[in-house]
């Protein structure tokens, strides 16, 4: 069984911030529900009074009728009690709704903070629809519970409480066996928990892992439309849903036998007490009022044990919910680097790797001893197969990954004595995934320096050859993106990074080479952007199409995670070995490529 102590207990942080209007909520909780205990009380006054003047009237007793003025004073005070009673029911709800949005603010900036705190490692092996279900689902999950339970559940305590005390008052014998219902509800209570709890946590784990399945399945629509694989994917969709409905089915069925089972006991219990009572009102031992607030209190204590039964689904499915969040936010954060006082000022650009040993999982060692000198302002591309290890040197170099020996170094600096923001703002970045954000052109290639001019900008598209497009769109440079950014092709997109990083003006740059995806002018457009951002500046190229890199100063063949070749593109030709053969192989003609059948 999931421990709910633990849960309240990591949750208690973020509910302190806010314990005064907490409590204040609970002060006029406890208020509406003092005048809540007294009513039933106050109506039994008018019931025995009006049963007193009725059997006195009866009786021809001299001057006997219905005491009207009594019963508008009781009628009076009740009138009272009831507004009250709203008015504190709406101050406590307007103070508890406040203290919660509040706590589920705090707590969603707690998951964002930890977002930039968590290694890439932990995106790379945890999927984003996972991740954005915990942001989103199970956070809302939590408000959503908070905000209905909280103030049944103090309400439906008090009353308890209050109810039995006043049946106490009224009759002890009765008020013990009505004290009975409690016990044989919690006992009920707390076996169906047992069963449907750890339900509840798989019924959102499988809902993590469906929002991960269409997320995928709506990034890689196209991908999955080109090659046929629909029904893969429906039928992928189809079991990770079925498996939730199951999971959603067991929880929700179990928790819902609680309300039914609890509201037997109660009835049961009015049974008994009824009996009882009358037996008790004929021979005079209470009266007919006392009789009738004793029965308005069984039913007090019934509806919140109903209440806090129907609202078991709810409180167990947010415990789940929260113990995913926490579980998020206890995950090892990236080292810190607080210590780290190293920091470079005047980049010159030179980049050593020396005996780098680095692999992705504990026994399984993917670069075993790489060295490498690049110089200043020199091309450096990178190539290999897929697996060689071309965007492992790169998550390296940029301190995504951590080495498990040996050290990278810039102009002499090892980058684990740099703090990781310094080390990357270093750096400029054009991936092969474009990335652009709503808002105008502009807005998106200022992202790489804010603050900039508008002249500086417009600069900068020019070095990328992108101003003279941009300027035959609507708006021009204030044309707004849509989210996706679709409204514009791969390829300008891509010229609109490298824009941003010109104007950024980083002194080191990584090139993901991505033009296999554009038309020939596009491509030439490109290639001319990316010579014009690499001027001066060291440059590491992942290389995908080998005519782009002759003119490289330096090329590393990578394969299983070694540099087996380096050198230039006419050394490494003239070597004949690994290089060459892949090199020919993308410019060989269709007739040399033999094909197995």
């Amino acid at each position: 069984m999931r421990n709910f102590k633990e849960t309240i207990k990591k949750l208690i942080p973020f509910l302190k911030p806010y314990m005064l209007p907490f409590l204040g909520a609970v002060v006029f909780i406890v208020a509406a529900a003092v005048i809540n205990a007294i009513t039933p009380r106050t109506e039994g006054l008018i019931i025995t009074q009006l049963t007193e003047d009725v059997l006195a009237m009866n009786k021809g007793i001299e001057n006997a009728g219905i005491n009207f003025p009594y019963i508008i004073k009781i009628l009076s005070l009740l009138g009272v009690l009831y507004v009250i009673s709203a008015v504190s029911t709406y101050v406590a709800s307007y103070l508890l709704t406040n203290a919660i949005q509040n706590t589920i603010k705090d707590l969603r900036d707690a998951v964002q903070s930890k977002i930039r705190k968590l290694p890439i490692s932990y995106f790379d092996q945890n999927s984003f629809g996972d991740v954005l279900s915990r942001i989103t689902n199970d956070i809302d999950t939590i408000s959503n519970a908070m905000q209905q339970s909280f103030s049944q559940v103090i309400n439906s305590v008090l009353v308890l409480a209050l109810a039995l005390g006043m049946m106490y008052a009224i009759n002890i014998q009765m008020a013990l066996i009505a004290t009975l219902i409690i016990p044989l509800s919690y006992l009920v209570s707390k076996f169906i928990v047992g069963k449907s709890q750890r339900l509840f946590y798989n019924q959102q784990q499988a809902l993590g892992k469906l929002n991960g399945a269409v997320q995928e399945m709506y990034t890689g629509f196209n991908e999955i439309k080109l090659y046929g694989k629909q029904e893969d994917a429906i039928e992928e969709f189809v079991g990770i849903n079925e498996e939730l409905c199951q999971t959603g089915f067991k929880a929700q069925f179990i928790s819902s036998i609680m309300s039914p089972l609890v509201s037997l006991i109660s009835y049961l219990g009015i049974a008994i007490v009824g009996a009882m009572g009358g037996i008790l009102t004929i021979r005079g031992a209470i009266t007919v009022g006392n009789l009738q607030a004793f029965i308005r209190y069984i039913w007090q204590i019934n509806q919140p044990l109903t209440q806090v039964t129907q609202l078991s689904s709810a409180i167990q499915s947010a415990f789940a919910a929260a113990e995913r969040v926490f579980e998020f936010l206890e995950e090892e954060e990236e080292i810190s680097d607080v210590n780290n006082t190293s920091k470079l000022t005047d980049v010159k650009g030179n980049v050593t790797f020396e005996h780098v040993k680095f692999g992705y999982k504990e026994g399984r060692t993917l670069i075993k001893d790489l060295n490498v000198e690049v110089k200043s302002g020199q091309m450096v591309a990178i190539v290999g197969p897929t697996g060689a290890g071309k965007t492992t040197l790169i998550n390296l170099l940029m301190r995504f990954y951590d080495v498990n020996g040996g050290s990278i170094k810039i102009d002499g600096v090892d980058i684990r004595d740099m703090k990781r923001e310094d080390l990357r703002s270093i750096f400029g970045m054009v991936l092969q995934d474009t990335w652009l954000y709503k808002g105008t052109i502009a807005e998106n290639i200022e992202y790489g320096r804010f603050g900039a001019t508008r002249e500086e900008i417009i600069e900068a598209a020019k070095i990328a050859n992108v101003h003279h497009f941009i300027k035959t769109l609507p708006d021009g440079y204030d044309m707004m993106l849509n989210e996706e950014a679709s409204n514009i092709s791969q390829g300008e997109k891509q010229l609109l990074t490298i824009a941003r990083a010109i104007l950024a003006d980083p002194a080191i740059l990584i090139l993901d080479e991505a033009t296999s995806s554009v038309d020939t002018r596009i491509e030439l457009m490109l290639q001319n952007a990316m010579k014009n951002i690499m001027k001066g500046r060291t440059s590491f190229v992942i290389a995908h199409r080998l005519s782009t890199i002759k003119s490289a100063d330096l090329i590393l063949v990578l394969n299983e995670g070694d540099i087996i070749e380096k050198g230039t593109h006419e050394e490494l030709m003239a070597q004949g070995g690994f290089y060459e053969s892949l090199y020919n192989s993308q410019f060989a003609p269709p007739s040399h490529v033999e094909l197995n059948n």
